[in-house]
C-alpha cells in the first residue's frame, strides 16, 4: 500500500522475527558502560578477538554464535561495499577529470550547500543497502523524503509500509565534507534500530487518516540510543577503517587494498580512562555556557582533576575526531554556544550512533547535563550539544555543570 511520506531520516528493513538475543556460554564478559541499554548484548567467541580475520568472517561468527543476528550479516555487507567505493571514491575526488568536487547547486534539507561528493555518496549508500535484499524504504540527511526503492518506483516519492517486523537504519554518508577539498579526513556514521512492532497502516484508510498513521508509525523510529542495536563509522584517510558494536565491544577493521577485505585490527577498542587532549572548535569558546568555559580552561592551564595541561587537536570533522580520542583518549565535543544553542551535529545519526560506540570502548557521552544515549528524538534532524571522550574527563564537565546548576 502507497502512502505520501512526511520528511525521514531512515532506512526500513525486514526481518524474519522479534529482536531477542538468546545468551549462550561467553568467553569474555560484556563491556561496562555507563548506564543500561536495553537491548542485550550478543556473544562473542575467540575468533571475534583475533586480529587479522576478515569482516566476512568476524560477522558469520557472531552469527554462528547469534543466529537471530542474521539479518545484521546482509547489512554490514552493504556497508563494506558501500565503504570500499567511498573510500576509493574520495582517494580520487583530487584528480581533475573526476569532477566530484564542489558544490553541486543545491541545499539539502538541513539548509546546507550540497556538495557533489554529499550526493554521490548518498547515492552509493541507497544503492549498496538496497541490494541487501532487506529493504522496503531508504532515504538521508541529504533528502527532503524517503523514497520507494523498487525497481518500478525508483523515482517515486512516495514509501510502502508493509506488516513485518524492521530495522531502522540512519546515516550520515560523508562527514566532514566541507573538509574533502583539501584532503582531510572524512567519513560515514551508521546506526541501527530495532523497528517498534506497534507500526501499524490500516490497508482502507484514505487522506488525512492515512497521513495521521504515517506520522504516528514513523515517531515510533524516533528512539533513543540505548535502543540501538549496532552502530558503525568508516573512515576515509591514511588507511580506511571499518569501526563498529554489536552492543559487546568495539571492533576496528582495516581495508587490505590488496585483496580487498576489512581485516580486524584492534579488537576490543578500549579508549584510556583520562588523558590530555581536547578537541574543541575553540574560536567559539567566549560563546559557550560558563560550566564549560572554566573546565576548558583548567585543563589549559594544568589545573584541573587529573593536573595535566591539555593540547589541542582538532580536525573539525567528527570519524576523524572520535576516532583519534578514542586511539588515544581525550574530549571531543561540539557543545552549545550563544549562536547555536544546541550545537551543530544531530542527535539521531551522528550523536546516537558515535556516543553507543564511545561508551562501548568505555568512554561516556554527554550534552553536560544528561547523557546523550538516553535522549529521545523529537524531530528527525534534531542537534544536540556533545561532548564524549575519556570517561573521568567527561565526569569532570558534567560535575562542572552540576555545580553550576546548584548555585544558580
Amino acid at each position: 500500500m502507497k502512502l505520501t511520506a512526511t520528511t525521514f531520516l531512515l532506512f526500513t528493513l525486514q526481518t524474519a522475527s522479534a529482536f531477542v538475543f538468546t545468551p549462550t556460554k561467553p568467553s569474555f564478559t560484556k563491556l561496562n558502560v555507563v548506564a543500561e541499554r536495553t537491548t542485550k548484548a550478543p556473544v562473542f567467541d575467540e575468533v571475534c578477538d583475533t586480529t587479522g580475520v576478515t569482516l566476512k568472517r568476524f560477522m558469520s561468527e557472531v552469527t554462528m554464535l547469534n543466529p537471530e543476528l542474521a539479518e545484521l550479516t546482509s547489512i554490514f555487507g552493504g556497508i563494506d561495499t558501500a565503504c570500499k567505493a567511498l573510500a576509493n571514491l574520495v582517494k580520487r575526488s583530487q584528480l581533475p577529470t573526476s569532477e566530484t568536487l564542489g558544490y553541486q547547486g543545491a541545499v539539502n534539507v538541513q539548509g546546507e550547500d550540497q556538495k557533489k561528493l554529499d550526493v554521490i555518496s548518498n547515492d552509493i549508500l541507497k544503492r549498496a543497502l538496497r541490494f541487501t535484499g532487506r529493504m522496503a524504504v531508504l532515504a538521508s540527511e541529504e533528502e527532503d523524503v524517503p523514497v520507494d526503492v523498487r525497481p518500478d518506483n525508483a523515482k517515486s516519492s512516495e514509501i510502502v509500509i508493509d506488516d513485518f517486523d524492521k530495522f531502522v537504519v540512519v546515516f550520515d554518508p560523508l562527514d566532514g565534507s566541507s573538509n574533502v577539498d583539501a584532503g582531510c579526513p572524512t567519513g560515514t556514521i551508521i546506526g541501527i534500530y530495532e523497528h517498534d512492532d506497534n507500526c501499524e497502516i490500516d490497508e482502507e484508510c484514505v487522506g488525512d487518516e492515512c497521513e495521521k498513521q504515517l506520522a504516528e508509525c514513523m515517531a515510533n523510529t524516533l528512539q533513543p540510543g540505548t535502543k540501538l542495536i549496532a552502530a558503525a563509522y568508516c573512515l576515509y584517510s591514511s588507511s580506511t577503517f571499518l569501526t563498529l558494536t554489536l552492543g559487546n565491544g568495539v571492533y576496528m577493521f582495516v581495508l587490505d587494498e590488496q585483496i580487498g577485505e576489512f581485516i580486524l585490527s584492534k579488537p576490543n577498542v578500549q579508549i584510556p580512562e583520562e588523558s590530555s587532549i581536547v578537541s574543541f572548535n575553540e574560536a567559539n569558546f567566549d560563546t559557550w555556557d560558563e560550566p564549560l568555559k572554566k573546565v576548558v580552561k583548567n585543563w589549559q592551564a594544568g589545573t584541573g582533576a587529573s593536573g595535566k595541561k591539555f593540547s589541542s587537536r582538532y580536525i573539525g570533522a567528527m570519524v576523524g575526531d572520535v576516532h583519534r580520542t578514542l586511539l588515544y583518549g581525550g574530549i571531543f565535543g561540539y557543545p552549545g554556544d550563544a549562536k547555536n544553542k544546541n550545537g551543530k551535529l544531530r542527535l539521531l545519526y551522528e550523536g546516537a550512533p558515535m556516543s553507543f560506540i564511545m561508551e562501548q570502548a568505555g568512554g561516556a557521552s554527554t550534552t553536560g547535563r544528561e547523557r546523550v544515549m538516553e535522549i529521545t528524538p523529537e524531530v528527525v534532524h534534531q542537534r544536540v550539544p556533545i561532548i564524549m571522550g575519556s570517561k573521568k574527563d567527561v565526569e569532570e564537565v558534567i560535575a562542572a555543570y552540576a555545580e553550576y546548576d546548584a548555585s544558580a
